[in-house]
């Protein structure tokens, strides 16, 4: 293929001489650590061989779904039976528009590390580079284990539920040269005590072996147990808009639960109040276990009734919720404090309204000898554009300490995701540039590359690794 010009170049975002000296000698050859992630384990344990670039790129991407209903694509042609050169031509013919959108940076970034495509994809040339990337995914180097390790990773770490299937990362580990992938326990099954399907998902989860809230707590040690042999280090819950906690006592929640066996619908308060005290026996769990606790904030994820039922729960329609009940969640982070069974915590917000009270937070709860107990976590989901970035490292810099800041973290279903810790070593290398450049931060480029490194590698590392 011809390759054209292409703003993709050497020092794309990078905007100074100081940001580029960051990124390139520092920066870039740094491995990554992504602790949470939704990674295809299986394709990685299998080292499946991808029929064409849709299967890779297109069909399990939420994000590109999302652009491609906004364009009035009809859902056929994006999730449905469709084929997928169809679909991969869909996107195809709509991304030139998508300027502005981060999707169209991480979709060139993607096509040029991957695939080393420099032609920007287009209608006009989508034939070509369905045909391009096609025949090089017939390559063994294109499987899946060698596409993941293209990216130098050290350490994945992917959200399972309860139920998942955990000896498929020890399966993936053989593939992989010097990589690690975990589970981390995504425990929001735990808490649904008011679904329809819970009492199908307590049968699952312990046959019938659950007639107390005592028995129901044993039943999840037991699991957390195989989660920490399977080298798990994290779990993840989703508080999402409407989030509350009550100090609950373990009376009320026992009687409460006795319900929920019993089949009896709960009323607002009493599922906040057996939730409450569920969570918070879980994050007392997790810190006997010195697991992380990754809390997502703000997600108002019930919003088409239609395309739930077309494409599943994670079909990327959910919105940005109202902002976080501060007092809910400091209450809960102190309750577990006072009886010092706090974990160490990452605070994800999809508000950005959140940013600038939940960074005052990782100031609030802290422990003798462990730098950055509590941590804003990297800018998430509709936040991670380069602006949403920048706003974000302003606050973690002026709210807390941005030199302990454990960096980015992909949040994707798509090996080809990993790309986007360079765009945000980018993003993050211009930021300091752009200070120097003002005359904010001193010239100090050892200073500055020693910043760079913690919070690009070295925080996320000592944190999975329990380290202080």
């Amino acid at each position: 293929m011809t390759k054209s010009k292409t703003f993709l170049g050497k020092n794309f975002l990078l905007q100074n001489s100081i940001a580029e000296h960051l990124y390139h000698d520092v920066a870039a050859d740094l491995p990554i650590v992504d602790f949470h992630n939704h990674l295809p384990t299986a394709d990685i344990a299998a080292d499946r061989q991808f029929e064409n670039i849709t299967q890779l790129w297109i069909a399990g991407d939420p994000y590109k779904h999302r652009l491609m209903r906004i364009f009035g694509i009809p859902e056929n042609e994006i999730t449905g039976n469709v084929g997928d050169e169809l679909k991969f031509k869909n996107w195809a013919k709509i991304l030139p528009q998508t300027v502005g959108n981060p999707l169209y940076h991480w979709s060139a970034l993607e096509l040029k590390r991957v695939f080393d495509i420099d032609k920007l994809l287009n209608e006009h040339s989508a034939e070509e580079i369905w045909q391009e990337c096609n025949m090089k995914l017939q390559k063994p180097q294109f499987k899946a284990a060698n596409l993941t390790e293209k990216f130098n990773p050290e350490y994945l770490i992917t959200s399972d539920k309860v139920l998942d299937d955990i000896s498929i990362h020890k399966k993936a580990n053989v593939r992989l040269i010097n990589i690690q992938i975990l589970p981390s326990l995504r425990g929001d099954d735990l808490l649904n005590f008011s679904q329809p399907d819970f009492a199908k998902f307590l049968e699952n989860l312990s046959g019938n072996e659950v007639s107390d809230l005592t028995d129901y707590q044993q039943v999840i040690i037991k699991y957390l147990e195989k989660f920490h042999q399977a080298g798990c280090v994290m779990a993840d819950h989703a508080l999402d808009a409407g989030f509350e906690y009550i100090h609950t006592s373990e009376e009320t929640a026992r009687t409460i639960f006795t319900d929920v066996l019993a089949g009896k619908p709960l009323d607002i308060k009493q599922e906040v109040q057996l939730q409450s005290y569920v969570l918070h026996f879980l994050g007392k769990a997790y810190a006997a276990s010195n697991w992380v606790f990754q809390l997502h904030i703000g997600a108002h994820r019930n919003t088409s009734t239609r395309l739930a039922r077309l494409t599943g729960g994670a079909g990327g329609f959910a919105g940005i919720g109202n902002s976080c009940d501060i007092n809910s969640l400091v209450r809960f982070m102190d309750d577990l404090e006072k009886d010092n069974h706090l974990p160490r915590i990452i605070l994800y917000t999809l508000n950005p309204n959140d940013y600038e009270a939940l960074a005052t937070l990782t100031g609030s709860f802290a422990e003798d000898g462990l730098a950055g107990k509590i941590q804003l976590g990297p800018a998430w989901w509709y936040n991670d554009h380069q602006s949403g970035i920048e706003r974000h490292l302003e606050v973690i810099a002026n709210y807390g300490v941005l030199s302990r800041f454990i960096g980015m973290t992909t949040d994707s279903r798509s090996i080809l995701s990993l790309s986007r810790h360079e765009y945000f070593r980018r993003i993050f290398c211009n930021y300091l540039g752009e200070q120097v450049r003002q005359n904010k931060i001193p010239d100090d480029f050892e200073l500055l590359g020693q910043i760079v490194k913690q919070v690009c590698y070295i925080n996320s590392k000592t944190m999975i690794l329990n380290e202080k």
